[in-house]
This record gives C-alpha cells, structure tokens and sequence, in this order.
C-alpha cells in the first residue's frame, strides 16, 4: 500500500463551484471495460486518460469511476484488497494523478466509488484477523460469531448473502464471519472506532489526492444491531425496514457514520461531495441526501419502470417532493454496472424484463434480471427507441443525471456469454436463475473491427458480440441521428438551458403523452404511445426522432423553447 500523495494541479475555475453536483451530468466509468491502453485485455486508467478528449466531446461534468483498487474480482472490484492504491492490473498512483490532471483540465470532476460495508478476503486486516483468532482485536474489525449446534459446526444463522448461498463462512478455528455479499466480502464492524477512523483516513487521502466527490456503495447497510439470538431468515424478512431498527438494513446509527464524514467533507474547498447508494423506504432517503449527511442520494425508481407515461410522472413528482424536503437534488439512473440496459429492458416483453421480487433482490436492490430471455423476445429497434426518448426525458428533468458508460451509443445488453466466460458471482451462486451482471460490463466498442473493437490491442476481458461494431464510436462519430450525436447535442443544451430545479407539468390530451416546462422556456414532450402527436408552439431543439409531418412519433421525446 502506497500513502504518498500528490498535490491537485490548480483547477479551472468550473471546478471551484461548491454546488457543481446538483444538476451535473456525471458518466459513469467501470474502469476494467472502457479502455484498455497495454492490450492485456484488462481497461485501464492510461486507457482513461487517452479517452478524455472523447469524454470532454460528449459534454459531461462529471467522471463516477467505479473501483479501481487492487481486488481478486470476486465482485467486479467490490472486493477492496487495499482502499488506498490502484489495482496494478490497471495502473498506479501515477497513473490516477495523470488521470485526474487530464479529466480537470478539460474542466471535468472526479468521482470515486468507496465500498465501506465490506474488504475483500485479502485485505491485510482480513488476513491478521485469521492469523490472530478469538476474541483478538483484530478479529473485532470484522464481524465473527460461534457457530450453532454440539460444536459449532452450524452457522450462526441461516442467513442468505445477496449473492445467493449462505450469509456466513466458517474459518479454520472454528469461527463463522459474515458476509452479507460474496464470502470474499467480509463486512466489516462499523462498531469498533478502528474501522471508522481508517475510512476516515482513506476519504483525506483521496480527498488531497484531487478526488471531488465520493459514492457510497450500500451505504444503508454499515450499522448493524447482531445480538443474540440472531433471528432466522424467515424472521428477519418480516422486521419492519422504516424505523430504523432493523438488524441489517438502514439503521438510525449509520447517519452517525455519516455526520462524520460530511464534517470531513465540508473542510475542503470546495467540499467534497458525495452519493449514497441506499435501498431505503421512501421517507427514509432524505436523511441519506441532507446537508448534515452525504448530500445526495441515488433516485432509483426510474429505473425500475416500465416505458409508461403514468409512471414516469409519478416517480419524477415524488422525486422532487423528496428533495425538496432534503434540500438536496434528484438523481436520475436509467443504467449502470449493476442493471440490464435500458435500451434492452425497454425492448423486451414485461414478463421478460421483471423486477427482481425476492427478498434477495430486494436486498441488492431491486435489479433488474434478463431472466434468460431469448434474443427472439427482443425487439431491439423499439428498445432503442424508447431507450433515446427516455434518455432525452431524463437529461431535461432538474437535478443529477448519472448516466453508464455504453449508453450514449444505444448498446444493448450482451445476453449469450458462454457460461465458462462469465465473472459475475450472482450467476455462479445462482445457476440457472441469475445470469448476472456481465451483459452491462462487456468492454466498449471503440472501433467498428479489430479483435476487440478498438478496446485494445488485444481481446477484450469479456467476449464482444460481432453486432457491437454497428454500435462503436467510431461508426457513430459524425453521422447525424445517431444516438452518440443525439447525447452530445442534448448535453450541450442541457448546459445551455438548466436553470431553476423545478419544472412545471403541462397538461397534453392523451394520457400516454408527459409534457413538462422548464423555467425560461424550455418545454419537453415524451410521447410514451404509438401514435403522432402535435408539438405545441415553439422553436424545435433537438428531438429523439424524425418529425412526421410535424408531429412527435411514438416513442419520442422532443424539446422546445417557446
């Protein structure tokens, strides 16, 4: 592990806005599938530099990089081996502060993902905490319990890991820890003073590094209330999740957690920001998104819908009534690492786009699952289609707009990777039933041939199907109507035209048509149906499709200024 740090460069003046987050349209990176700049198959972070020019062109404010520390990627990198250095498989030190000098020269901020609940195996404190036994203090970091039965041979509880099979792992002693995740994820005690000031020390470095912001991965699952007798499975998927009680999952203590690291935040200038990542009930997410908190907090319920008028408005009034009470800013997500693409989802018949109903899903998150739907079942040229229309519906509203590498180019999910080359452990702790996450982290077609479409110089860490090549920047690039040039054009406006975070709904004749104003003009129609619908008065901007004889086609949105 490496503890020197490296000055920030002086910034351009658009990085020196303490409120730059509130309606940033921040890309997201997994920085293992962008770019991969010594051909070993594996992206990198010179792969990310070489690729700001590109980010810059595209008009974002913002770069989320997924994590990019050292981890046996048993979780895709979400398995921490050292939470202050860079993955040598994908560069060093170094590397990150050319990185970050680049991505703020081109006036863009930097967004790092931390994982607190849990390390990975082989972190150092993983490895004393085996090597030291019972009741030592390095075992108090983590989380270890005696097991049940005659002689401890049965686990503490019959708990599931969210990654399917048994929530707790047995070690040499005899001892069980848990895992809420992967068993190469021990969670970590957030009761010992240890554990909270290490990460402390882990947000300075970062923070001096140059680093803006900050998101937390589950971030509702940090406190933990484990008294004996642990309740069993069935017993603690009846506990009542809104009080801030339950033994898991957003208790009232975590907030202490992140009192303290907002104070941490706020002596920076400008403060660092941060994202939570939490499942919670509806009334529970503002305290997550408040000042004396992280200061937002991921607004998922878009993302879980199906391409439906009635639904949108919903979700987006809701949204706004959330952060308002919070004061802080929505945050849209139609995408990201975790999800099948929405230009697929919004492709596939509903039964085969489901919304993941057991308590396990809902313990992730609520992903969504391709359910091993046929490429038969996909009708991509509608996915697509809606897929543009709620991207340009997403980029107009107020507030946040977090968008995943891939997206800008209309990718589709990559559904027929062969079991031996998968990576995701949801689908080996769930075969047959979970095909995992790796359809959304196949690498990034750059190039419309070669062996991995201009990823690299070699093959791609993921296979590419040979459709990407349609989809890669460089057949993209410059053609007029393509989703790439449809991006950049609705960012350039969104930076041109945001003003106030509210917005004023209209009202339209049909029910499958939302129309909504924002201040000084600039009025959005999505038209949800299948039918044309005329556009009100005013200066056409940019639209998702090709007017039909003036009207807005089905599945579009198109955006105005009167």
């Amino acid at each position: 592990m490496s503890l020197s740090t490296a000055p920030a460069t002086e910034r351009p003046e658009t990085l020196t806005d303490a409120n730059w987050w509130r309606q940033a349209a921040v890309y997201q990176i997994y920085p293992r599938s962008f770019a991969d700049a010594n051909g070993d198959g594996i992206g990198d972070l010179q792969g990310i530099t070489a690729k700001v020019p590109y980010l810059k062109s595209l008009g974002v404010d913002a770069v989320w990089l997924s994590p990019f520390y050292p981890s046996a990627l048993a979780d895709g990198g979400y398995d921490v081996a050292d939470y202050r250095d860079v993955d040598p498989k994908i560069g060093t030190l170094d590397d990150f502060d050319r990185m970050r000098s680049a991505l703020h020269d081109a006036g863009i901020k930097l967004v790092v993902d931390i994982v607190p609940n849990h390390s990975s195996n082989e972190h150092r404190w993983f490895q004393q905490a085996l090597a030291a036994g019972r009741g030592s203090v390095e075992r108090d970091r983590y989380i270890f319990r005696e097991g049940r039965g005659d002689n401890g041979e049965l686990p503490p509880s019959d708990w599931t890991s969210i990654f399917g099979g048994p929530a707790w792992t047995q070690v040499e002693d005899g001892q069980w820890y848990l895992h809420l995740f992967a068993p190469e994820q021990p969670d970590f005690n957030w009761s010992n003073p240890e554990v909270r000031e290490d990460f402390l020390t882990t947000l300075r470095f970062w923070s001096d590094r140059g680093v803006d912001g900050f998101r937390i991965d589950v971030a509702h699952a940090l406190s933990k209330d484990l008294s004996d007798p642990l309740p069993s499975e069935a017993e603690l998927n009846q506990i009542d999740r809104s009080s801030g009680t339950h033994p898991i999952w957003d208790r009232d203590e975590v907030h202490e957690i992140y009192a303290e690291w907002r104070k941490l935040f706020d002596s920076y200038d400008p403060p660092r920001t941060a994202v939570a990542e939490a499942w919670v009930e509806r009334h529970r997410r503002p305290r997550y998104a408040s000042a004396q908190g992280l200061g937002q907090a991921f607004e998922f319920d878009l993302l879980t819908q199906e391409f439906d008028a009635a639904a949108f408005r919903e979700v987006v009034t809701d949204s706004l009534e959330l952060a308002a009470e919070s004061g802080s800013s929505s945050t849209w997500v139609l995408s990201n690492h975790d999800v099948v693409r929405h230009a697929t989802r919004y492709g596939l018949p509903p039964l085969q786009a489901s919304v993941g109903s057991t308590e396990r899903d809902q313990k992730q998150g609520q992903a969504w699952v391709l359910a091993g739907a046929p490429e038969t079942a996909l009708d991509r040229a509608r996915g697509e289609r809606r897929a543009r229309a709620a991207s340009l519906f997403e980029l107009a509203l107020p507030g946040s707009a977090y968008l995943y590498q891939g997206e800008e180019l209309g990718l589709h999910e990559v559904g027929d990777i062969a079991d031996e080359a998968r990576q995701d452990p949801t689908f080996f702790r769930n075969p047959g039933v979970d095909k995992g996450r790796d359809g959304c982290r196949v690498p990034l077609p750059w190039s419309s041939e070669g062996s991995s479409f201009g990823f690299g110089s070699g093959h791609a860490h993921l296979p590419q199907p040979q459709w990407f090549g349609d989809y890669s920047v460089a057949a993209q690039d410059g053609t007029a109507g393509s989703t790439l040039e449809l991006y950049r054009a609705a960012l350039r406006l969104r930076r041109e035209l945001q003003g106030a975070e509210t917005l004023q709904w209209l009202e339209t004749a049909r029910p499958d048509v939302l129309s909504f104003e924002r201040p000084g003009g600039w009025v959005v129609v999505t038209n949800f149906g299948t039918e044309p619908v005329d556009l009100p008065e005013g200066e056409l901007l940019l639209s998702s499709a090709e007017l039909v004889a003036g009207a807005l086609p089905g599945e579009a949105t198109a955006w105005l200024r009167r």
